[in-house]
């Protein structure tokens, strides 16, 4: 079965940047669409990006917008988050997220991001 495994999570000062990846297991995976999302302690999951194969259209929460972008690499299984002016609000646990054409999503394990002084 496909598996997701993110990486690029780490501690970074305020203002700093980070660069998240995720890559499915199978190379030849091509989801309809790959996501990130994040948690933080106490908080309810949220939905950070979105990116569709189809027209690249992407989504972005409010908080992030203008801040990160995601990206799908060439190979179709794996995405990007490119964070920059990181806040300390943004500490979470981030989780790749990808939804096949039957709507079937798969979940990756998260990565720790922690944005502090």
């Amino acid at each position: 079965q496909v598996q997701l495994v993110e990486s690029g999570g780490g501690l970074v000062q305020p203002g700093g940047s980070l660069r998240l990846s995720c890559a499915a297991s199978e190379f030849t995976f091509s989801p309809y669409a790959m996501s990130w999302y994040r948690q933080a302690p106490g908080k309810e999951r949220e939905l950070v990006a979105r990116v569709t194969s189809v027209g690249s259209a992407t989504n972005y929460a409010d908080s992030v917008k203008g801040r990160f972008t995601i990206s799908r690499g060439n190979a179709k299984n794996t995405v990007y988050l490119q964070m920059n002016s990181l806040k300390p609000e943004d500490t979470a646990v981030y989780y790749c997220n990808a939804r096949d054409w039957n709507s079937l999503d798969y979940w990756g394990k998260g990565t720790l991001v922690t944005v502090s002084s």
